[in-house]
């Protein structure tokens, strides 16, 4: 299960830069980390918290990563 919950991390930290605006990247990077946090939240029962806790994550980490590919951030 380990092994499943880490590849889909890794899944959704690559697929997050999907898009070429702050907005896109922030967008796909909610709803990757919604899916995978509401997939995690399942196994404790709780994958409501899980998907709110992994949309806001997301949307975060989309965000950095656009600020960091227009050189904004190191």
């Amino acid at each position: 299960m380990k092994k499943i919950i880490v590849s889909l991390l890794l899944l959704s930290l690559l697929v997050m830069g999907c898009g070429e605006t702050t907005g896109s990247r922030a967008g796909s990077g909610a709803a990757i980390g919604a899916g995978a946090g509401a997939a995690i939240g399942s196994l404790s029962g709780s994958a409501g918290a899980g998907a709110l806790i992994g949309a806001g994550a997301g949307a975060v980490g989309g965000y950095l990563f656009d600020q960091h590919k227009k050189v904004n951030i190191d």
